[in-house]
């Protein structure tokens, strides 16, 4: 319900192995943050991007998911030979050949390296917007919809990073803003 929303990009070599490389969703934060020094260590590139809440709002999520793909793609210093997906959507990037995968952090190192770093990086991310916003504990709930999350917004509204095609609800959408600066 608020926040970017973050893709990365990971190039290994071929004979990478990394110990509890998993689904991101299936490790604990510590483990992530353990992991994510090894990956950009190990890795041949790298790169992290993120689409702000208002072009969430523009374009729809899964729109600006394949927007922030595209950009981390663009930010590597090395060209991939192929590009592999985790989901079942994307949209040609260039003249790479790709693949989507559903699942595909839980069969390929290099999603689960690259949601590993989306996922870390969208969370720190998160946890310096709750330094602005305590009130919705963001630092713990990370931007999703959680009964304490939407509690908040009922009391206090909404904020400049929150989503509002996500607020399904219209009384909600009539609630004042923040005054705040995007960054």
């Amino acid at each position: 319900m608020a926040g970017p929303v973050c893709a990365a990009a990971v190039i290994f070599p071929e004979d990478i192995y990394i110990e509890g490389l998993y689904d991101s969703k299936q490790i604990s934060a510590k483990k992530r943050e353990q992991l994510k020094e090894i990956i950009m260590h190990k890795a041949i590139d790298y790169a992290v991007s993120f689409v702000d809440n208002i072009e969430i709002d523009k374009i729809n999520i899964l729109n600006a998911s394949i927007k922030a793909m595209h950009q981390a793609l663009e930010q590597l210093k090395h060209r991939p030979m192929h590009i592999l997906i985790d989901g079942n959507r994307f949209k040609q990037y260039k003249d790479i050949p790709h693949h989507t995968i559903i699942r595909g952090d839980s069969t390929y190192a290099s999603i689960a390296a690259a949601s590993i770093l989306a996922k870390t990086s969208r969370d720190e991310l998160l946890k310096e917007l709750h330094l602005k916003y305590p009130e919705y504990n963001w630092s713990a709930n990370k931007g999703y919809p959680t009964e304490e999350h939407r509690k908040a917004i009922k009391k206090f509204g909404i904020t400049p990073y929150h989503r509002k095609t996500f607020l399904t609800n219209l009384q909600q959408l009539s609630l004042p803003f923040y005054s705040a600066e995007i960054v």
